[in-house]
């Protein structure tokens, strides 16, 4: 395996991981900022609080964007890993 041919598949690889990561990050992100600033402003500092709200959220955009995520996984599978353990 050339290393042109490596460094190009690492990085479609990686890519690939910010595309399907990015829906369950960017949630979490505002569901932390949305409970911190809830917290913040009512002066309750309950743990269970930060936890569960953002699990909720990440659960439920995980269950939404599951086609998303295996499409965007297989295409990349296909396109590009299988061919070179094929030999193309």
């Amino acid at each position: 395996m050339n290393e042109i041919i490596f460094y190009d598949t690492l990085r479609a690889g990686l890519w690939t991981a910010v595309i399907v990561s990015l829906p369950i990050l960017s949630v979490a992100l505002i569901a932390g900022l949305t409970v911190g600033l809830f917290q913040a402003l009512t002066s309750i500092q309950e743990m269970t609080l930060t936890f569960v709200p953002k699990l909720a959220a990440i659960l439920a955009v995980f269950w939404l964007s599951m086609g998303f995520m295996s499409e965007t996984l297989v295409s990349y599978f296909q396109g590009t890993v299988v061919p070179l353990i094929a030999g193309g």
